[in-house]
């Protein structure tokens, strides 16, 4: 069978196999055997299992069960809660301050854990209930939430990042911190947007008519929410970026960290670090097994000719290479819509990369794109997962058709934002280059 035909017909039975149902994991590991028994030779099957055996063999992989256990712990110790109250007081006497103070929170969030559900979620509890108590436009505290909690995509430390770059093999601690730019420059357009709408149609984030300002000392009070917080994100990024230590030694520290922080709020509990411990275990045994899956699926279909095949198709087409690029990006998007955003990484990762490097595009640049369009097929309607995480939420009168119309202007910042990202990349790549000098 010729590579053509291997290209077609791995890329058509994922697809099959996806739309019936079935675990991705499941999918990418049996395919891959189904193809290598069937098409190629059974004695090859011994790949698959050096697959696996190389996935639970990677040290650049335990840093992804510490990020997952410090956010599980963080959840639970009451910093959250606290920082939320810090922000209302602070921002709650601005036009669009509570909206404006979620995006901010959520920065600190995803700086601190990473995790995109957790994100929405508390923002979801804490935030949307004193935004419609302030009488803020439905639409604009959902789409507000949406889109903000998905910021831990992007900003460091982030799981999804860690797959990238060990899947991409570049280097985890340079993904990281170059996460941080485009991170910023996401919430920067998000503010900006709550402060114009606030501007143009006041009613759509009024100020209460009894809202009285609280005392300067009692906000000042507030802030010490901020050392915890502050001192962890120092602990984890500081090390990264000055080389201190490793990206897996500074998921330990952020551990050590959390533990720390809910010691503080007397919340760490027996309880407490059990829950954290299952959520850690659950998380980390999917991202594992779709791991090994799509290991195996690459391997396969490397072996039989399909990237080859893909790459010499590439080599032929007379266009510009950003359409190419650009192809690549809606891909990621409609992907990111029906799929889950490791098994897309793991998947197409091993088959866009030596297009890029065909390109003559660098890979950290690429891992920033790849991040923003992931973050984009989040927020996309009607089945972006972070929309859904906000259903779980809502109050009995608002509906989905509420957040549909509320993400649907942040989608669009989301894309001037991956528009900024792809024509500026010096800017995106500008601190993982400081790390080098």
């Amino acid at each position: 069978m010729s590579s053509t035909a291997i290209l077609v017909l791995m890329f058509g039975g994922l697809i099959l196999f996806m739309l019936s149902g079935l675990p991705i994991a499941f999918v990418l590991g049996g395919l891959s055997l189904l193809v290598t028994v069937a098409l190629w030779n059974a004695d090859a099957v011994v790949i698959i299992v050096l697959q696996v055996f190389d996935t639970m063999r990677s040290e650049a992989l335990l840093g992804i069960p510490l990020y997952i256990l410090m956010a599980g712990i963080l959840s639970r110790s009451g910093v959250i809660e606290q920082l939320y109250r810090a922000m209302e007081l602070w921002f709650g006497r601005l036009r669009g301050g509570l909206a404006i103070g979620t995006v901010v929170i959520s920065v600190v969030m995803a700086a601190m854990t990473g995790v995109v559900g957790a994100a929405v979620t508390a923002m979801g509890m804490l935030a949307l209930p004193e935004m419609l108590r302030r009488r803020y436009d439905p639409g604009l505290a959902t789409g507000t939430i949406c889109a903000s909690g998905t910021l831990g995509i992007l900003i460091p430390p982030s799981v999804l990042t860690i797959v990238y770059a060990v899947t991409a093999q570049v280097s985890i601690g340079k993904m990281l911190i170059a996460g941080i730019v485009p991170g910023l420059i996401l919430a920067s357009l998000y503010i900006s947007y709550i402060v114009m709408v606030s501007w143009l149609r006041p009613k759509a984030a009024p100020l209460p008519d009894d809202f009285e300002p609280a005392p300067l000392l009692v906000r000042l009070a507030a802030l010490k929410a901020l050392v915890l917080p502050t001192l962890l994100i120092v602990l984890i990024l500081g090390s990264i970026f000055f080389g201190v230590a490793t990206p897996t030694e500074a998921a330990a520290v952020g551990v050590l960290g959390a533990c720390i922080a809910a010691a503080t709020q007397r919340r760490l509990t027996l309880s407490a670090l059990w829950g954290a411990g299952v959520d850690t275990l659950k998380a980390t045994s999917m991202i594992l097994w779709i791991t090994i899956g799509a290991k195996a699926y690459v391997a396969i279909f490397t072996g039989l000719g399909g990237a080859d095949a893909l790459l010499n198709f590439i080599k032929t087409l007379e266009i510009a290479p950003y359409f190419i690029l650009i192809v690549m990006m809606l891909i990621l998007i409609f992907l990111g819509t029906v799929l889950d955003e490791i098994g897309i990484i793991l998947l197409t990762v091993p088959v866009f990369i030596p297009i890029v490097k065909l390109l003559g595009f660098d890979e950290i640049w690429f891992g920033v794109l790849y991040a923003i369009t992931i973050q984009m097929g989040y927020i996309s309607p009607p089945f972006g997962y972070t929309l859904f995480y906000m259903k779980g939420t809502l109050p009995p009168h608002l509906n989905m058709g509420v957040v549909y119309r509320g993400i649907l202007p942040f989608w669009m910042l989301q894309t001037i934002g991956l528009a900024l990202a792809m024509a500026f990349p010096g800017l995106m790549t500008i601190l993982p280059r400081i790390m080098d000098q």
